[in-house]
This record gives C-alpha cells, sequence and structure tokens, in this order.
C-alpha cells in the first residue's frame, strides 16, 4: 500500500476516535479541544494523501474510490455527532447527509459503467465549506463563540444545494457550448 492510501484509511480509523472522543468528553474544554485536534489530523490527512498521490505519481484507482468514500465517512460522523451534541438539528444533517448519498450513488453508477470521477474543484470546495463548518459548530461548543453557529450553518446549507454538473452528468463537458 502507498502512502496516500495509507493516509486515507487513517482517516478511516480516525473516525470511530473522533466520534466516542465529540460523545463522550466533549463536555470539557480539554476534550473538546481533543475532539477538535482529531477531526484536524484527520482533515490533515485528506490533504496529504491527495499532496502525495499528485506529487508522486502515485494516483490508484483504490485511491480515487476510497478518498471520497473516507471523506464522507469522516464529515458524516462529524455532523452526526454534533447532532447528538445538539450543536445543530438534525433536519439541516439529513439534507447534507442526503447530498453526498446521492452523489456517491451517481459516483457509483459510473464506476459500473467503468468511468471513474474525480473529485472536481467544485466538490473540493464543498470539502473545504463543510471542514470549516464543522470547526466552527465545534468552536461554538464554548459559551464566547456561539455567533459562530449562524455563519457555518449559513455557509453549509448554501454551499450543500450547490451541485456541479460532472456530479450529475459523468459526460458533461462545460465547453460543448
Amino acid at each position: 500500500m502507498n502512502l496516500p492510501n495509507a493516509l486515507t484509511v487513517l482517516r478511516i480509523f480516525l473516525v470511530p476516535v473522533l466520534v466516542v472522543v465529540l460523545l463522550t468528553r466533549a463536555r470539557t474544554d480539554e476534550g473538546l479541544m481533543l475532539g477538535m485536534g482529531i477531526f484536524g489530523l484527520a482533515v490533515l490527512t485528506d490533504y496529504l494523501d491527495g499532496y502525495f498521490a499528485r506529487r508522486r505519481n502515485q494516483v490508484t484507482k483504490l485511491g480515487i474510490l476510497l478518498d471520497p468514500i473516507a471523506d464522507k465517512l469522516l464529515t458524516a460522523a462529524a455532523f452526526l455527532s454534533l447532532v447528538e451534541m445538539d450543536a445543530v438539528p438534525a433536519w439541516m444533517v439529513m439534507i447534507i447527509l442526503g447530498r453526498e448519498l446521492a452523489v456517491t450513488g451517481l459516483r457509483n453508477v459510473a464506476a459500473g459503467w467503468g468511468h471513474l470521477i474525480p473529485a472536481s474543484g467544485l466538490g473540493k470546495g464543498k470539502m473545504v465549506a463543510q471542514v470549516v463548518s464543522i470547526f466552527l459548530l465545534l468552536m461554538a461548543r464554548h459559551p464566547r463563540l456561539a455567533w459562530l453557529v449562524r455563519s457555518a450553518l449559513v455557509l453549509e446549507l448554501a454551499d450543500v444545494l450547490a451541485l456541479s454538473p460532472e456530479q450529475i452528468d459523468p459526460d458533461f463537458d462545460s465547453d460543448d457550448d
């Protein structure tokens, strides 16, 4: 297994650790900071796996398939933990997760037809928006930072409603005007 794929697998293994910490330790400032650190480490592995895959020319079919799954596991676990922590309404998280499942389903259909769909710029921007939203929601657990919740939710809901044409139709070509 190459380094980029190992980093992706590490991100997957960090998901249950994140959930346990957020749901059992985040009532204290130290536990909350630990949860934010674990989430930050997992996000860092997402950046590094792509960086090393491109830099070392180690892009693999396994990595193309596994990386978005690892991303969705991480963000879904974080958002669902935030619901349990009463940090975000469940209906908002259901919209986010519904969109993620729909896009994953479309990717799987395309993969079944022999088409691998790499992440688009818009998809990467969505991941950044989700990560920022999760960090803001975690930081907002601190009484003096509660105003951040509104900013995070507005950012995430606006972002989640944006679908790129490539995510809907794998054969879309924006240059066919």
